[in-house]
Parts: structure tokens; sequence; C-alpha cells
């Protein structure tokens, strides 16, 4: 509107109501256009300052007419339009409208309506501006587009993405046809407000159509992507977005760098955070936290310690949330001193305190390594804080005591959870048999008993191999009984541990029968390959009984081959271990192997090129199990 021409030249800016304030300027002047800007430049100027007066005034009819009576008689409608769009007080807009509305003879009211709604946006009064549209239609005034672009824009200002949706969803019934703006901002609405579908449905209209979409349209397209799991889909509107050359802002990576932690990306988290500093776009807090995230989800160390280190040396504070997945990670590799260093770092905070998921994080680190009386001291400090032990901290607390032989502290600890009205899931149980493993062999009574009352299924298995039941048929079919009962991600931790308990006790025929049922149910899964060239024996991921179990079989299975006279055997045998640490033990798979290997006098050594790997000739093998019965190939 500042851009409108006139056809009259205000002389006295100073006194508008002089009875000489306008004169007639000849449109076919050569000076006619200088003429017009300058006539209303001046005009402009003068009643935005009327705008400014009323915005301080007080909000009643009296104070406004004694600042708007100064305009005199000669008030035209594109004078009330500039007023009330110049101005930015929601308060004493309306008895601005009421003034001029009984001042004037608007050819077309909704304008002044609309600048009036304009007003409230900018205040962000959506209350407000619903009562200027009922008013509005009381009045006859018929609503426009830029009626419902205005009240929809104010809603999304307000962060009440429903009301966008429902001041949208009217604009049919008064005859008007959304344009492309307010479409593009209905994918933000529709997003935020949970309707998917809606919002992916104008998406695609706006990719085909080719519309303008905004960076808050697109960081929120990322963010439905991401809530509802399709991170791929993040990606594309990413790619897309710079496709169509609207460069991405800082909220728009934090949004993607968000999606990519919960996608447990680390690595594109990286790539992306690499191509936003290239772009020149400073990190912030939400950046960090986000790549925190990120790299601590997925345990990569080194990365979210370097952000961690970062955020330290610019003075950013943490919050509880992000010390806890620092503390979780380090807890799950087994770096114990850094845990250490950043629960210390976190007390001496003023942003935070510890809660019951950083204690559980330190309770699990000083049970992992053993140091019963520091776990048991910071159950303590966790009790004091006012937080009651969970199941996760009473499991590490069993995983605890196990390690150090107080087999009946791990009873009393089974009984407290019970006590405390909480029933045993699958990672509780699965602990309890792991201590069964460590446990010697006239203390297991006691927790055959936990184990039963924990889980029946579990314990009648457990049963069959304490007390060396016969009849493997049954025995299988109670175990494959209890494979079914659980979750997936504890089977393969079970049937570990039932192999590790049978080998403790010499029950190989046992053992054997639960490696047959676990590669049945696919709990084990590749285990053994076949080439021209080698016969591989893979046991990365199985329990030390389970490997051993895994190579007496495959031992037999090499042995029945010589048996039938098979001569197509390969030039090479080998057994791959992985090379990793157990991450509370200066001891893996390869070394245990190794040991046995010796034991037993196998030809096997290890590879000095393929790390994890042990290798031997087909000569050497069949030299060795001639010399050797296959059931002195487990070692008691």
């Amino acid at each position: 509107m500042h851009g409108l021409a006139h056809n009259y030249l205000e002389y006295d800016a100073k006194s508008p109501s002089s009875k000489s304030s306008y004169i007639w300027v000849n449109p076919n002047s050569p000076r006619a256009k200088q003429l017009g800007k300058k006539s209303y430049d001046a005009r402009y100027n003068y009643l935005v300052k009327f705008s400014n007066s009323l915005d301080s005034c007080h909000p009643n009819q009296h104070d406004v007419s004694q600042i708007l009576d100064r305009l005199g008689d000669k008030v035209v409608e594109h004078d009330a339009v500039t007023i009330i769009n110049n101005m930015e007080n929601s308060v004493v807009v309306p008895f601005v409208l009421r003034y001029l509305q009984r001042k004037i003879r608007p050819t077309r009211e909704v304008i002044l309506y609309n600048v009036t709604l304009k007003v409230f946006k900018k205040c962000k009064d959506l209350d407000g501006a619903e009562k200027v549209v009922v008013e509005m239609l009381q009045r006859g005034v018929k609503p426009d587009n830029f009626t419902f672009s205005t009240i929809i824009s104010c809603a999304r200002s307000c962060y009440l993405p429903e009301k966008a949706v429902e001041w949208f969803e009217k604009m049919p019934s008064f005859g008007c046809e959304p344009d492309d703006i307010t479409y593009c901002v209905m994918i933000d609405a529709y997003g935020k407000a949970g309707n998917i579908d809606m919002a992916l449905h104008l998406y695609d209209r706006a990719r085909i159509e080719k519309w303008r979409i905004d960076h808050v349209t697109f960081s929120t397209l990322i963010k439905m992507y991401g809530i509802s799991g399709n991170y791929d889909g993040c990606l594309n509107v990413y790619e897309e977005m710079k496709a169509l050359g609207v460069k991405p802002n800082l909220v728009v990576y934090n949004t993607l760098l968000d999606a990519m932690g919960r996608a447990k990306r680390p690595w594109q988290a990286k790539t992306i955070y690499k191509e936003m500093i290239n772009n020149k776009i400073l990190p912030n807090r939400s950046t960090y936290a986000s790549l925190l995230h990120a790299y601590g989800r997925a345990r990569f160390c080194e990365d979210a310690l370097i952000v961690y280190r970062e955020m330290k040396a610019q003075g950013m504070d943490l919050n509880t949330h992000l010390y806890n997945t620092l503390l979780a990670m380090c807890a799950d590799v087994g770096y114990t001193d850094l845990a250490f260093e950043i629960f210390e770092d976190m007390k001496s905070s003023d942003t935070c305190s510890p809660d019951s998921w950083t204690f559980s994080s330190l309770i699990t680190i000083y049970s992992c390594i053993g140091k019963v009386s520091e776990a048991e001291r910071m159950m303590n400090q966790m009790i004091e804080s006012g937080s009651e032990p969970t199941i996760f901290v009473l499991t590490s607390l069993v995983q605890c005591y196990g390690k150090a032989k107080r087999t009946d502290d791990v009873v009393k600890t089974f009984h407290q959870l019970l006590d405390m009205g909480l029933a045993p899931d699958d990672q509780f149980c699965g602990c309890l048999l792991n201590v069964m493993t460590q446990t010697p062999k006239e203390e297991l009574g006691k927790l055959t008993d936990c184990v039963k009352k924990a889980n029946p299924k579990l314990g009648s298995v457990v049963r069959y191999v304490v007390h060396g039941l016969e009849g493997d048929g049954e025995f299988r079919k109670e175990a494959l009984e209890l494979f079914g009962s659980v979750t997936d991600g504890v089977k393969r931790a079970f049937c570990n541990s039932l192999i590790d308990l049978c080998i403790n006790l010499d029950l190989l025929d046992k053992a054997c029968v639960l490696l047959d049922l676990g590669l049945t149910l696919e709990i084990y899964t590749d285990i053994q390959s076949r080439s021209q060239t080698q016969w591989s024996l893979h046991l990365k991921g199985l329990s030390v009984g389970a490997a051993l179990t895994a190579f007496h079989v495959w031992m037999n299975d090499f042995s029945k081959a010589l048996e039938s006279g098979e001569e197509d055997l390969p030039p090479l045998f080998g057994i791959n271990t992985g090379h990793g640490r157990h991450r509370y033990s200066e001891k893996g798979l390869a070394s245990v192997i190794d040991s046995h290997m010796k034991e037993i006098n196998a030809p096997f050594r290890e590879s000095p090129d393929k790390a994890g790997w042990f290798l031997t000739t087909r000569v050497a093998v069949k030299s060795w199990m001639k010399s050797r019965s296959s059931s002195e190939l487990v070692a008691a």
C-alpha cells in the first residue's frame, strides 16, 4: 500500500485540517510522477505517526478518538488502511477500527478487517483475531483469501497447528481457493497437527506444481518423516530442498541431525554436520545435542567425546539427558574412568542433577568390573536422592554379586525385587541365568529356586541341566517352549548361558541339543560355511561354552565325512572367533579358543595375517582326527 500513487498533493503535512490540504496535479505534467511520489511519501509518513501514537495510548475509545480527531474530516479509506496496517497493538486496534468505520464509508470493508487481523498476527493474538472474524461475519462482511491466510499464519506463529487446520478447512465454505503460499503453510500445519497423510499429499502437489516451500515447512517435513521412522524420507526431502535451490538453514540441519540420531545413523549425521560447517553455518547448542545423541546411541565414542569437550570449551551446559547418554555409552563400551570423570562434571553442574538413569549407568559400570561396595554405595546414593531402584539397577546388582561369587546376595536382591512389586523381566532372568554359569556347583540350588519363581519355563529347563535329568526329547521340548515365550532380544543370551551351564556340568549331549535347537530356530545363523578351498566355523557372538560345543559338532561333521570316504575336502580349515575382547575383560573368545586348541593339541594356529582366524590344513587335521576320539574334543 505504501507504493500506491495519489493524484492529490498534500502541501501542508503538519496541518492536515487546512481547507487547502490538497492540490490537483495534472497527470500529463512531466513532473506528475515526481510530485505524486513526494505527495504520497509525505502523507504516508504523517499517517505512520498516528499509528505510533495509537500503539502507545490507553485502550479506550476516548483516548483513541482524541488522537484520530486530529485527522479532521477529510479521512479517506486509504488513510484508514495505512494507519491500521502500521499498528502493533492488538488491544488498541479494535477501538481504532470502530472509530474509522464510523468516520468513513469503505468501499471494501474487508480490507479494513484484513489489516486489523495483521495487527493481531504481529502480536500473536489468535483469540483476538478470531473475535475480529466473528465480528466481520456479524456485519455481513465476507472473508476473502487474505483474511484466511492471515489468521492461518497467526495460528502458525502461535504454535497452534490444529487451529490453522481448522481455519484452512473453512475456506471452501466461503468460496475461497487457497493459493500456493497458503498450501505450503498448510504442509507445515498438517504435519505438526499429526495429519501426516494430508501433509504428504500437499507436499506431493507442491513438487508437481512447483510451489515455493519455506525453510519451516521443509524442517517440519523432515521431522515428520523422522517421527514416522522413514529416515530415507528425511534425506530425500533434504536433497529435494537443495535441488530446488533452497539453502538449508540451522533449523533444517538440526532437525535432520536429530532424525539421523533417532535412526542410529551416526555416519550420516557426521556427513551432514560437515556439510553444514562447509556452508559456514555455525552450530548451536541444539546442533551439539543432536550430534551427542546420535554418536552416543550408536557408541561412536570418540566422536561423542569430541562433541562433549567442544560443548564444555564453549561454555555450553549439558542437561541430564545428555549426561545420561554419555554415561550409558561409557557403561556399554567399558570406559570406566571417563564415566566417573563425566559424573563428577555432572555433579558440579548448576543446570542439572543425577537421576535414576544416571545412577543406573554407574551401578552397571561398577557391577561389570566387580566393584561390589562401590555399586552398593551408588545405589544408596540413588535411594537418598529420592529415586527407587529400578529393575535395570537390580539386574546390574545381581550381575555384580554373581561376579563376586556372592550367591546369597543374589538371592537377597531377587527377593528385594519381588518385595518392591516388580516382575522379573527377560533381561533380569537372563542375568540370573548368566550368574548360574559363574556359580560353584554346590550353590546352584540356591539360584534354581529363584529362576523357577522368575520364569517357570526357564526353571523347568534349568532343572533338567542342574539335576542331570534324562530324556533329551523332553528336554528339547521344554527348551523349545522356553524360546517361544521370550523376546527375540534375549534368545541368544538365554541359549548361550544354558549351553555354558551344560558345559560347566559336563553335559555335552544337552549342550548339543541346545545348539541344534538354536540353529533350527535361527537364534544362531551361518555358523558354518563351505567353499571349494576352505571349510570355516564362525564363532563370533557365541559364548565360550557355545563356541566349544559348535567346534565339537563341526569336528563330528568332519569325522563323519572322513568315515564316509568323502574325498572332496578343501585344503584349508578355519575358525573365525573375531578379534575383539569383552568390554570389561582383557580376554576375548580368540584367547579362549587358542588355549583350548593347545590343551587338546589341535593343529589350528592363529593366523598372523587374518586377525581372529585360526587355520590348519587338510593333512594336519586328518592326522589329528585319527589320533583322537571325538569325545575328547571338548575339555572338561
